[in-house]
């Protein structure tokens, strides 16, 4: 028997998934987030599992961590004493940025904080041109001054970005060769081996990034991965953002890969569950102890950018340009709201009523935890409407201060002449209307149809909010996959190893040597061979997948495309061209087959596939029972409401709204209205009743 292990790290709790590769069987283990060392709270939660499940650490085949570290580190501002080296009359290159902004007509705005102060930014005498050739040579006399200056600066890591180095690397190189003998005990993050591409502040921020965060991943990674092989257990994994795992010597390599990797997972095991269900339209809606998340899933396959800002302002809006540090790594594409279960409600100096962004975590945690938390958080409002139980959760694990929940809730009903319970609906209702933005932005905003769609939720909270939001865009069908609380988790076991590369090739598809192509798509797929046998991953299941990044003259932004597998040909070359005007056309409703297409860069993805899964939630008959309590809908207000086991429930199993299904990691609210049926895998199927259908 094979197991696979996924640990995901929320703001309140640290869930752990254990799988078994044969029967698709899922074990959970949650246990809190130990904010002050989350390595401890992942070596609990892993200990719990296995002794839960009775699994030897030896016949476990895969470990995948998702890590907030990197997002963490720069969000607190606790990164590494980094430096940065540019050429010179250029180190303020991070500070100058571009000209977007997040509020066009804010004046007075902040622009991010530097990651890199003026102090330790440096210059060195070189120049290559922007068509890579040499104009002033490097002045290596000058390094020497340059050592001793991040000697004396105490600086753990250096970042080096050089104008034109995507064309041509001697210059970056040359240095990088000579600090890392002079200062072996000092980072040294090259633009060149991390993000050989154009745009060189977008470049020059990656690889800063790459320096901020190093030292602390990878220390953190070193103690994790101590922890978990004194267990027995396998090498550690990392989730990446574009989803897939990766090893740790990878990480430590681009650390920006690791930035959003738990919300990444959530939307790899969603995809998975699309393709079992047969639902290749999904928007995931994540909402767990401080943000909730949505992404949308269309034709099966997952939407991924590269224009990605992380570390911005607490209540910045991730869609955002502008509000932290670009990196130009492949990301999911998700849309964030500050809305999650420990999100606090409070009363602004104009008196209304808000939630959000601040969250009471996991320490002190919601009031209703009993954990000394005082302040009113969404959790609070659920207990008191009845949507979670009054008296305990994660199976009777974690007991109810009720009490709590109402003292806090009463210093946002006391100012507005209201009952608990009524403060506790207002709670609810702008919690929803915050998260229904989130799914209009991945959905509507972008030209898609919510009615087109199936709603996937997960998180510990999501199941919870899910049907209301449902109801809000108009989406037919809810669905409440196997593990709803540890759904990230099993998002870290479902996926495979990945490794993106990427070159800028600057030049016209129609005059460039099919050869040019053909080399740099070689240089790639040699170093993502040489990942793949390093991971140990066995020929037949290696996939090197290519792309390119293409647009017309003149245009500022590209459009990737599949550049297809065999030679590279002037056929293969004309296809990408006129795929390119098609893409164009579906994007913006245009295309000139006319005008000349520019190639910008190429893009190669390396995948070691492993074996596939199938995600079912085993019943368990003889656990199954039916309760009441009383909860409260928008439509009804309180009602006496069933409260059903999940474990119970058995395939072609349904019964109508409005009902409560409880599980050990989270619970599902079906208002009034729709009904639920339970699928042969046992996801929890939710639409409208035939009557009440929109």
């Amino acid at each position: 028997m094979a197991w696979r292990i996924g640990i995901d790290i929320g703001g309140t709790f640290t869930d752990v998934a254990l799988v078994d590769e044969a029967s698709g069987r899922i074990g959970v283990a949650k246990v809190l987030t130990t904010p002050r060392d989350f390595g401890q709270g992942v070596i609990d939660g892993v200990r719990r599992g296995l002794d839960e499940q009775r699994i030897d650490p030896r016949d476990v085949a895969l470990l995948s961590h998702a890590t907030t570290v990197v997002t963490n580190a720069l969000l607190e501002k606790k990164g590494a004493r980094a430096g940065f080296i540019a050429t010179r009359g250029f180190r303020d290159i991070l500070e100058l940025r571009r000209s977007s902004r997040p509020d066009l007509y804010d004046l007075f705005q902040d622009g991010p904080g530097v990651l890199v102060p003026r102090r330790h930014r440096f210059e060195i005498t070189e120049r290559i041109d922007a068509q890579g050739q040499v104009v002033t040579p490097l002045a290596e006399d000058e390094l020497p001054v340059l050592i001793e200056a991040i000697k004396e600066a105490g600086l753990q890591t250096v970042a080096v970005s050089f104008l034109f180095s995507f064309l041509n690397d001697a210059h970056e190189r040359r240095v990088g060769e000579l600090l890392r003998a002079a200062l072996p005990d000092v980072g040294v993050f090259l633009s060149c081996e991390v993000l050989p591409e154009i745009r060189e502040f977008e470049r020059a921020s990656t690889t800063a990034v790459c320096a901020y965060v190093g030292p602390l991943l990878a220390g953190y990674l070193a103690r994790l991965s101590e922890a978990t092989g004194a267990i027995g257990l396998p090498p550690l994994h990392v989730m990446g953002s574009s989803g897939g795992v990766f090893d740790i010597a990878e990480g430590l390599r681009m650390p920006a890969m690791a930035v959003e990797s738990g919300p990444a997972a959530g939307v790899i095991a969603a995809a998975l569950a699309g393709r079992q269900l047969g639902r290749p339209n999904l928007i995931s809606f994540d909402m767990g102890g401080t943000t909730a998340k949505a992404s949308v899933i269309a034709d099966g396959e997952v939407t991924v950018t590269a224009e990605y800002e992380v570390g911005g302002a607490a209540n910045a809006k991730r869609w955002m340009h502008g509000t932290g540090h670009p990196i130009r790594v492949p990301v999911i594409d998700l849309a964030e709201v500050s809305s999650g279960g420990g999100s606090i409600a409070w009363v602004d100096p104009g008196g209304a009523l808000k939630v959000g962004p601040h969250s009471a975590g996991s320490d002190p945690g919601p009031a209703a935890y009993g954990r000394g938390g005082t302040r009113p958080t969404v959790t609070d409002a659920n207990v008191i409407l009845g949507l979670l139980d009054r008296e305990a959760l994660l199976g009777g694990g974690l007991p109810i201060d009720l009490p709590a929940a109402e003292r806090a809730l009463a210093t946002i009903a006391d100012p507005f002449g209201l009952s608990v319970p009524e403060a506790a609906a207002r709670i609810a209702e702008i919690v929803n209307a915050n998260m229904a933005q989130a799914l209009r932005i991945v959905s509507v905003e972008r030209g898609l149809d919510p009615q087109e769609f199936s709603l996937i939720a997960f998180g510990g909270a999501g199941p919870v909010h899910a049907v209301a939001l449902a109801e809000e865009l108009q989406i037919p069908e809810v669905i409440i996959p196997p593990a709803p609380g540890a759904f990230s988790a099993l998002g870290l076991v479902a996926t495979d190893l990945k490794r993106d590369y990427a070159r800028t090739l600057y030049a016209d598809l129609g005059s460039v040597a099919p050869e040019r192509v053909a080399e740099a798509f070689a240089a790639m797929e040699e170093a993502g061979r040489a990942m793949l046998e390093e991971a140990k991953v066995p020929a037949e299941r290696r996939v090197l997948q290519r792309q390119a990044d293409v647009r017309y003259r003149r245009q500022a932004y590209e459009l990737t495309l599949p550049v297809a597998d065999g030679p590279v040909t002037a056929e293969t070359l004309a296809a990408l061209a006129e795929a390119f005007h098609t893409r164009h056309r579906q994007t913006y409703g245009h295309a000139n087959p006319a005008e000349a297409v520019q190639l910008v860069n190429l893009r190669l993805t390396a995948v070691g596939k492993l074996p596939d899964l199938t995600l079912a939630q085993q019943p368990d008959p003889a656990s199954a029972r039916v309760r009441q309590r009383s909860v409260w809908f928008a439509a009804t207000g309180f009602v006496d409401t069933p409260v059903h086991w999940r474990n119970g429930l058995v395939p072609g199993q349904g019964f109508q709204g409005p009902a409560v299904i409880e599980a050990l990691d989270s619970t599902t609210v079906v208002p009034p209205g729709w009904q639920v049926r339970v699928d042969d895998l046992g996801y929890v199927r939710i639409t409208r009743t035939a009557g009440d259908a929109a």
